[in-house]
């Protein structure tokens, strides 16, 4: 039995031995048919939370497995400065090449798409693409949309010392306005130094608002290279030489496989919660839910619907450039429209929060811009619907209150019955189906019918239903 058992456990660990053998070796083939890929990560439409919070993970992912090199497909028409800032902060500190690809055919890298590209290590694009038009929009203040120009501040200045000083001097709007422009383009120039490209078309992207085609591009040292695909793309900066922060490094991509990073349920989801229109719808509904859980407790569904989408409205509004005042006064608008319902004041609390609401919502956004402007039509629609559901409310109310009493002590009182037992000086009636003790003033009779005026008790008073009360 001992030679028997020493056979078999020598099978055994040949067998165990064997089989990590096996899976060593098949890690090892699935690690090599893998190694050191080329990521190609799609953003398209707006550049915000959702985009560079896709982007910062891929790039973390393609540090991890070290890949040789992340092609950012790019097709934006531009987006948030907070969101593109960080993106590009990322790209400059990544021990990853990131190669900026303008494309498919038709796509564009506008506004702060002109600035990712150019903090790229290559910058490329497609046929028939175009970028450009990298001016910041107005900080939402009053004032003439046309951005502001050093050379158009400087004819200002001349021509107000040439009138003798009679010109009224420059808003606070136009001077942060100015601010903002001559900020973005020492940003931008300062990304065209760093990458070796052209500055001054850079400076004019941003002053003037220029845009130029792939072949326009290329010619005026703005890119490197013109591709037809992502394969066209590797072929041609294959062996080109790129700075990293940890030094020179020679782009090696012949028969790198190719990796196409899709956004994740994570990255949906916070696109979905980007929309500065679904917040304030959110943040609408979260307040009524709570309402009506707080007047109708028990219930329940309304307080959990409406918790989950205030908590919702503030996460979107927190990824947002909002203006907190804004929320506060949407917030106060929501209130003090819920509270004419419960204080009379005819009509003054409904209309000032309706007023409320609307400069809330116009005033919500720090930056006037066109992807994350609500509009007013929208916002005094919102309103118009939040007063319509507070005045839903208070007419339901109204018309509840006026309905006749069909439960409790207050619904006996006027309903009728009859005398059914007198004994020992007291006297019991049948009243809705219910033996009641019941006594009055005037003798009662079996058989007499009676009404309720009043309950003391477990008794109640009653006359007779033919003389009234």
């Amino acid at each position: 039995m001992d030679l028997v058992s020493r056979q078999w456990m020598r099978s055994l660990l040949i067998l165990v031995a064997a089989l990590l053998v096996g899976i060593w070796g098949a890690s090892i083939h699935a690690q090599t048919g893998t190694v050191n890929p080329v990521f190609v990560l799609k953003i398209e439409g707006v550049i915000g939370p959702a985009s560079a919070d896709f982007f910062s993970r891929s790039l973390a992912r393609a540090q991890t497995r070290g890949a040789r090199l992340v092609v950012l497909q790019l097709d934006t028409p531009g987006g948030l400065d907070e969101s593109m800032r960080r993106m590009i902060k990322e790209i400059l500190a990544s021990p990853v090449p990131v190669a900026t690809f303008v494309a498919p055919e038709g796509a564009r890298a506008a506004s702060a798409g002109t600035y990712i590209l150019y903090a790229s290590h290559i910058a490329a694009m497609a046929p028939a693409t175009n970028l450009g038009a990298a001016t910041p929009v107005a900080i939402g203040m009053p004032g003439s949309e046309e951005p502001a120009r050093p050379d158009k501040a400087d004819r200002t200045k001349d021509d107000t010392t040439k009138a003798g000083d009679k010109r009224s001097a420059p808003s606070s709007a136009d001077s942060l306005r100015e601010k903002a422009v001559n900020d973005a383009a020492a940003y931008i120039r300062g990304l065209a130094q760093l990458r070796g490209r052209n500055a001054e078309f850079a400076e004019q992207a941003v002053l003037k608002a220029s845009s130029l085609s792939a072949e326009e591009a290329l010619r005026g040292g703005v890119i490197e290279v013109v591709a037809v695909d992502v394969k066209d793309l590797l072929r041609q900066i294959d062996g080109k030489t790129v700075s990293l922060p940890a030094g020179m490094v020679k782009l090696e991509l012949a028969g790198a496989p190719v990796e196409a990073v899709e956004p994740d349920w994570r990255t949906k989801v916070l696109a979905v919660l980007s929309n500065p229109m679904l917040a304030m719808v959110l943040m609408m509904i979260g307040i009524y839910g709570l309402f009506v859980e707080f007047t109708t407790p028990g219930f329940g569904i309304p307080g959990i619907a409406g918790a989950i989408s205030l908590l919702l409205a503030l996460y979107a509004f927190h990824m947002l450039p909002v203006n907190w005042a804004g929320v506060a006064l949407l917030a106060l608008g929501v209130v003090l429209m819920i509270s004419e319902l419960f204080v009379s004041s005819f009509g003054a609390l409904g209309v000032g929060g309706f007023i409320a609401f609307v400069v809330g919502g116009l005033m919500l956004f720090d930056v006037d811009h066109p992807i994350i402007d609500v509009g007013w039509p929208f916002v005094l629609g919102l309103a118009l619907a939040s007063a319509a559901a507070t005045a839903a409310f208070g007419t339901f109310a109204l018309k509840t209150r006026r309905r006749p009493i069909v439960s409790g002590r207050e619904e006996l009182l006027g309903a009728a019955g009859i005398v059914t037992v007198i004994e020992e000086g007291s006297a019991w009636a049948e009243i809705h189906g219910e033996r009641w003790r019941v006594r009055s003033t005037a003798p009662l009779v079996v058989g007499e019918r009676v009404r309720v005026t009043g309950i003391d008790g477990l008794t109640l008073e009653v006359t007779d239903s033919l003389r009234g009360s």
